[in-house]
């Protein structure tokens, strides 16, 4: 008998779980970090493809212990756990066999970019977790020098980088590079508090990232500029399309980012219905109450050039985004059941980020309650900001969005630790943040047409997303066709539509993943009110979309429809 068989299958699959979860957290020490989990703090990730293998074989042994359970056994909490789990397990051997860490090379997604982005997030709350900190900062090095020679490698088997990623990578290399050492994140970070020995252990935090971590940048930085750009593929070219395995890459992208088996086309497809019709009536129908105005083209110029529905200044999108979030959180008691303890704070950009990324984004809390939620608002450039994005994107980023979703899945403590704090399952995250802009008009949060044009503009923007991701990685499409495209459909600035297409081309697959998750949530409530009819209540649905914590869009689905039965 094996030790797997001495318990319950239930018990057998919580040790899987368990050791699974020790598995991600060990491979992604940065990560357990972030999340509170403090015993690696002295090591920063492995990307070595030898790294990769062990945790190949780790994985591959942990699926056959899995798909031993029989799930004939298990009740409803059981089987999703199950099915979870072979999910992430079938995921990340796949992502390893593609050897997708060789395309981290953009701006969000590298190696870099993740410490420049999270940098400011890691606490080192006792002094034994400061000391670590300070000889985490030689594995940071050791990292982004791991990051190079994947790309070198990537490059070697004919999967040449996009040149905008490697320039916008470049620049934030160069931009943090150019910073203040006072003002280093990885100097800054949050330590003991009262703590006799800070103020040596932050001068010897200061050298090591002067002499250490800093040298590791630029170096990363010259391998941007020397090896990278002058090889990279022009803006002509900027998709997998034009890689020798681009079909098959992206073919596994869409999967892992939506968790449904759509193909390019289909997508493609379901983007421009929106786009093209369904989304331009109400454009018109909003548009006529807001300017008179029924034509949508016109709509669209006066959202984005009528100089008096911009911010003047930073301290304007500031107070619009924090008006935004105290609404939400004092309006979500009567539409969910289930509330996060967490908080959510709203936080600015750093400046050398800003111009490189997103108008908002949003950090979760800590598992251990030590860290909030963070929104991150983008404050680069105000005056070329119109007022109506702010609002959508407030709720979709905080509340009812994104923090209230992973809040409430990070707080479900009687559910395996994978399932309430990994990040994976894209579609059901960023599809309940869409959903979430569409819900702020249900819950009465938006307080005008101008703020609803903002979430009619949102959608727009995700729809459009499903054309030009598709467009770029399956149809060869140039830069300029995807930014041209998102100009015509969607009422968001040039400056903004130019990052964002700059992301899709760095991320394929994953800005599919809003618009496929907001239409499934969307679907599967319409179900359930056509069902229950008199008997459906917002509160009960929510609950049982977020209550399992992050779950992927198959299970979703069958937990929507267990719920309408047992209420039929």
């Amino acid at each position: 008998m094996t030790a797997d068989q001495s318990t319950g299958p239930s018990d057998t699959l919580r040790k899987i779980a368990d050791d699974y979860w020790e598995g991600v957290l060990e491979a992604g020490p940065i990560y357990a970090s972030f999340l509170g989990e403090h015993r690696f703090d002295d090591r920063a990730d492995d990307l070595s493809a030898e790294a990769e293998q062990e945790k190949r074989r780790r994985w591959s042994k942990l699926r056959e212990r899995v798909a031993a359970v029989d799930e004939a056994d298990l009740g409803e909490t059981d089987t999703v756990t199950r099915d979870l789990l072979l999910g992430e397990l079938d995921e990340g051997i796949r992502g390893i066999d593609l050897r997708l860490t060789e395309l981290t090379w953009d701006q969000m997604q590298g190696a870099h970019a993740e410490l420049l982005i999270g940098g400011g997030q890691l606490q080192a709350p006792e002094p034994e977790f400061a000391r670590m900190a300070v000889t985490r900062i030689s594995g940071m090095a050791r990292m982004l020098d791991q990051a190079a020679q994947r790309y070198r490698e990537g490059v070697a088997a004919g999967r040449t980088p996009a040149r905008i990623n490697v320039s916008r990578s470049r620049n934030q290399v160069e931009n943090y590079l150019e910073s203040a050492l006072d003002q280093d994140p990885f100097v800054n970070i949050k330590g003991p508090g009262g703590w006799e020995g800070e103020q040596a252990w932050r001068a010897e935090l200061a050298s090591k990232v002067q002499d250490v971590l800093r040298p590791a940048f630029a170096r990363l930085r010259d391998t941007f500029a020397d090896e990278l750009e002058p090889i990279a593929r022009p803006d002509e070219r900027p998709g997998l399309a034009h890689l020798p395995d681009g079909e098959e890459l992206y073919h596994a992208l869409i999967q892992q980012h939506t968790g449904l088996q759509f193909s390019a086309d289909e997508l493609h497809e379901i983007g421009l219905e929106q786009v093209t019709r369904s989304l331009r009536d109400e454009f018109a129908e909003v548009g006529a109450r807001a300017f008179g105005i029924t034509d949508v083209p016109e709509i669209f110029d006066r959202l984005l050039n009528d100089k008096s529905l911009r911010y003047r200044s930073a301290e304007e999108i500031l107070e619009h985004a924090r008006r935004c979030l105290d609404k939400g959180t004092a309006a979500m008691g009567g539409w969910f059941g289930l509330l996060p303890k967490a908080s959510c704070e709203l936080v600015p950009v750093p400046d050398y980020l800003a111009a490189d990324v997103p108008p908002a984004y949003y950090m979760p809390p800590a598992a251990d309650g030590s860290r909030p939620g963070s929104y991150y608002v983008n404050l680069n450039e105000p005056a070329d900001r119109g007022r109506h994005q702010t609002a959508s994107i407030a709720y979709h980023e905080s509340i009812p969005g994104h923090h209230l979703q992973i809040a409430i899945a990070t707080e479900r403590t009687d559910l395996p630790a994978f399932r309430r704090l990994s990040l994976g399952h894209n579609a059901y995250i960023e599809g309940w943040g869409l959903y979430a802009e569409r819900l702020a008009e249900d819950m009465g949060l938006y307080d005008d047409d101008l703020d609803r044009l903002g979430m009619l503009a949102s959608d727009a923007w995700r729809a459009c997303r499903l054309v030009v991701d598709t467009g770029l990685h399956a149809r060869g499409w140039t830069r300029q066709q995807a930014i041209d495209f998102l100009a015509e459909y969607a009422p968001i600035d040039l400056d903004t539509i130019t990052v964002e297409v700059d992301r899709y081309i760095g991320m394929p697959g994953q800005a599919l993943s809003y618009k496929v998750g907001q239409r499934e949530i969307l679907e599967l409530r319409a179900q359930a009110q056509a069902a229950l009819g008199g008997r459906f209540d917002f509160k009960g649905f929510h609950d049982v979309v977020l209550g399992a914590a992050t779950v992927s869009l198959p299970v979703l689905r069958r937990r929507v429809g267990s719920w309408i039965a047992e209420l039929s």
